[in-house]
């Protein structure tokens, strides 16, 4: 088999180089010459038929012969011509903007922002005890409204608590006067899916906006704990408390290999500072609210210190709630 496959190698070199030679020879020569010489596709076809098994393209007999009037053209068709770059449909890349919001899931209604009061046990029916963090709605309005035809997306602005007017800015003064709210604290804009879940300009948000046995998400910056150690930060066991350890016992250890690669690889653990970064709990239950109060009561912990304020809005993993 390997023999074969050297004959055939040989076989084709030495057909590249007679053509090769055989074309050098009819170009060298005059015209009159030319028309001497045996057409370079019949020495091309007897070669072939004798020493190759392999088809061979037939070319023009006559070398004369212009090969592309051989070829037939068809004319032009002005149905059929081709499209500018300006006239062709763009895709939506994968990776687009376009593409990635009609990927994204946005809940139905506008949350509301909420001040975390702290946490609390109740029992149910049953018996059960339940951790609850109690939120509370204070004064929360709607101050700007966002549409698809001017901004390309919809949303609502919430703004929530009070604050005393010469603590605001001119800008922002003039932003709650046009909305004819009262100065608040902050201002948070939440994501809706359609045109269906905006509200009027300066509509309260109160604790009746979220019902009992519904599931909301949570999201609000956590506790800093400021610069901790590997221990603290990413639960690491440290070092032994034992012989051959010396003042070192909570330190990371060893944080890469020796000349290969030669330097400490990108995300390893390491001290740092912790905390202070945004946090989304999802799927929190709401278990109990008290209207009158403006409060919102949700199983489980709630991200931030006490007295922080918070983002609530309908769970975008669950159903939503008629």
């Amino acid at each position: 088999m390997v023999v074969s496959r050297v004959m055939a190698t040989q076989r084709r070199t030495l057909l590249s180089s007679t053509v090769v030679a055989c074309s050098r020879r009819i170009f060298s020569t005059s015209t009159s010459s030319r028309r001497e010489l045996p057409p370079l596709a019949e020495f091309v076809s007897s070669f072939t038929t004798h020493h190759v098994a392999e088809p061979v393209m037939t070319m023009p007999t006559d070398l004369h012969t212009d090969i592309s009037t051989t070829i037939p053209i068809a004319p032009a068709d002005p149905e059929h011509r081709r499209l500018k770059r300006a006239e062709l449909p763009l895709p939506v890349l994968f990776d687009s903007r376009q593409a990635a919001l009609t990927r994204k899931q946005l809940p139905r209604r506008t949350g509301a922002i909420a001040f975390k009061r702290g946490m609390m046990s109740i029992f149910d029916e049953k018996g059960a005890r339940i951790p609850v963090t109690i939120l509370h709605i204070d004064r929360a309005q709607v101050t700007y409204v966002k549409t698809i035809e001017k901004h390309g997306y919809c949303a609502v602005q919430v703004g929530a608590g009070a604050r005393h007017p010469k603590n605001i800015t001119r800008p922002m003064l003039g932003h709650f006067s046009k909305a004819g709210v009262a100065p608040k604290k902050l201002v948070q804009e939440f994501r809706v899916r359609d045109e269906s879940g905006l509200l009027p300009i300066a509509h309260e948000i109160t604790a009746e906006h979220f019902k009992e046995g519904q599931f909301v998400d949570i999201w609000a910056p956590s506790k800093g704990k400021g610069f901790s150690g590997v221990m603290k930060r990413h639960g690491f066991s440290g070092l032994p408390a034992s012989h051959g350890v010396s003042v070192s016992h909570r330190s990371a250890g060893s944080t890469g290999q020796s000349q290969d690669p030669g330097r400490v690889l990108k995300g390893k653990k390491m001290a740092g500072r912790m905390g202070g970064d945004y946090v989304t709990v999802q799927n929190s239950k709401v278990v109990k609210i008290y209207p009158e109060f403006g409060l919102v009561l949700v199983k489980g912990p709630v991200p931030g210190p006490k007295y922080a304020a918070v983002s609530i809005q309908d769970a975008v993993k669950k159903p939503d709630i008629e």
